[in-house]
């Protein structure tokens, strides 16, 4: 029931008394700032970089590596982390995660060298994100209904956003004028903050009856994901297919018949997940309790949402890839003035995804989201016809602002679409399962789009070279040069740079910064075709979603308030 007392039928409303709608919703002000938390630590991270090389006396691939380590760490155990809710409670889940997400945070923030970070930051604080970011999505699919559970996402939505987009801004402050350790310092406070919140979360699990861990489930899901980020992580330095340099662990070099690794990777990880879905087929027909339930992957609607939330991510990864560096690379923008230039994204990213989730009313969840695909595509587009020496700020405003629109659009309905087709008493494991399908989408990418980002930079680098001094060269041999370019600038550091602009002539340094600059613009129109290709995916990918969300009153499982207490109502499967 609600918190006022009243019986609720389909939709719990809070009640109008201050204090109680502060208690009503608290689970969403507490997910929705852990999540900001979450994006504006990664953000931190990668604006602190050069000064952490500096710091630690190392190198750009090291302190990289705790980025990816962070994020395989996450993707190994997001799935097996997201069924905790079924088998405990969801506030002591919640606070023992963030309690042990604000040890990472403070290791990572006195860390003395990389290996400290690598502890604290990499496993212990990806360790506790892997349990929070399922958990955000479980915890406001049963903790409300209809168009509160619509605000409630699109409150998610749109705080992710501010998130992703004041990170660059802080995290470029604090390092410029203060330290790094300070953006990590100061999430202790969050931690606090959001434990108030926290405290008015149901106690009670999803399940009456407690599970028993599917320790061969887990095990495979974990292969499975970190095998395939792990592959796509490899695969725009080694290759897709064809080994593009030699891969050695412990000095032994791994190039089975002249291939990259990371095609066995990503084949091992495919692998897997064929093994997990066999599996966990075998031991629900054995009545035991797997650790996702397969009617959650044979739900169509539940599968068609997680697609289109997956190919969602993928373009969302590689476009935050690509235009930070381009803007700082070629336009010459600070992290603060990158924070600006992403203003009109954030804002209207924000104001769509907390404005739209009640014009379900008037248009179906499935329109919106299409309407939100395509101001995705007419934002890029509007971005590639602008790129150029021209491009300023103030250009830039009308396209992230359209794309900006398009994200909040696709926010503020796909999340609740695709939790709203599973029962209640699926929610921790349905939620899981859509993490790990965004873990890996990011993953992919960041790969894809990323790789063929750098690869036309370099290529068009060398091709500017080779054309300025009059040289002809075969491919393997371009090959060889793109890849040499690649090694030096990932080790170099900002005084061998400087080190070596030295020795060039001003003639000489104009007109490298020009072929620099040109082989920038290119890459980055390249880019941005790719990702409008992946748009156009999602947009076929989104006809397969149900036009409407379901209602509670739809299923025959009970939800929960956030008190605790079960709802009236019944839900079923949703169905187109």
């Amino acid at each position: 029931m609600p918190p006022d007392g009243s019986s609720s039928n389909g939709s719990s409303r809070p009640a109008t008394d201050f204090k109680a709608r502060v208690k009503y919703w608290a689970p969403a002000i507490a997910v929705s700032l852990t999540t900001f938390l979450i994006v504006i630590n990664a953000s931190l991270m990668n604006v602190a970089i050069p000064t952490m090389v500096d710091e630690f006396e190392t190198s750009v691939t090291v302190i990289q590596g705790a980025v990816a380590l962070y994020s395989l760490v996450i993707a190994a155990l997001i799935l097996p982390a997201g069924t905790l809710p079924s088998r405990h409670s969801r506030r002591r889940v919640m606070a023992v995660a963030l309690i042990v997400y604000a040890g990472g945070t403070l290791v990572a923030a006195i860390s003395w060298s990389t290996t400290i970070l690598y502890f604290g930051w990499s496993f212990v604080e990806g360790a506790a994100a892997a349990v929070l970011y399922p958990l955000t999505y479980t915890e406001l699919r049963v903790s409300y209904d209809g168009t509160d559970r619509a605000k409630a996402f699109g409150l998610l939505a749109g705080v992710s956003g501010v998130g992703g987009t004041l990170g660059p801004i802080i995290g470029g402050a604090l390092t410029t004028y203060a330290s790094w350790r300070w953006g990590f310092t100061i999430q202790l406070v969050g931690v606090g903050v959001i434990l108030l919140f926290v405290q008015y979360m149901s106690p009670n699990p999803l399940s009456e009856t407690r599970r028993t861990l599917d320790k061969g489930g887990t095990a495979l899901s974990i292969i499975g994901a970190t095998s395939l980020v792990t592959g796509f992580l490899l695969s725009g330095k080694y290759g897709w297919f064809l080994e593009r340099r030699p891969f050695a662990v412990g000095g032994v070099q791994f190039n089975p018949f002249g291939t990259s690794p990371a095609i066995w990777f990503l084949g091992l990880g495919f692998f897997a997940f064929a093994a997990f879905i066999q599996y966990e087929r075998r031991l629900e027909r054995a009545g035991k309790s797997p650790l996702v339930p397969l009617h959650v992957l044979t739900n169509r609607p539940f599968v068609s949402g997680v697609i289109t939330y997956n190919i969602r991510a993928i373009v969302s990864a590689g476009f935050f890839f690509i235009f930070p560096v381009y803007l700082q690379a070629v336009l010459g923008y600070t992290a603060f003035e990158t924070g600006v230039a992403l203003l009109p994204y954030s804002l209207a990213s924000i104001l769509f995804a907390t404005v739209t989730p009640t014009w379900r009313t008037y248009v179906s969840p499935k329109t919106l989201i299409q309407i939100g695909i395509v101001c995705l595509g007419v934002g890029l587009v509007l971005l590639y016809e602008q790129t150029g020496p021209g491009q300023t700020i103030s250009s830039m405003a009308i396209p992230m602002t359209i794309y900006g629109a398009g994200v909040g659009l696709i926010l503020a309905q796909i999340s609740n679409m695709t939790m709203s087709a599973v029962p209640t008493a699926d929610s921790a494991e349905a939620s899981g399962v859509l993490n790990v399908s965004s873990s890996i989408g990011y993953s992919l990418g960041t790969a894809v789009v990323g790789s063929y980002f750098l690869g036309q930079f370099y290529g068009s680098v060398v091709d500017g070279v080779l054309r300025a001094e009059h040289v002809t060269v075969s491919t393997d041999r371009r090959n060889e040069l793109v890849i040499a370019l690649e090694d030096a600038v990932e080790t170099a550091t900002d005084a061998t740079q400087q080190q070596f602009l030295t020795q060039l002539t001003p003639t000489q340094r104009q007109l490298l910064e020009g072929i620099f600059e040109a082989a920038m613009f290119d890459a980055q129109r390249a880019a941005l075709l790719l990702l409008v290709l992946f748009v156009l995916l999602l947009l076929v990918a989104s006809t397969f979603l149900p036009r409407q969300i379901p209602d509670d009153d739809d299923r025959p499982d009970h939800a929960e308030s956030p008190q605790g207490t079960p709802r009236e109502g019944s839900e079923r499967a949703a169905e187109d």
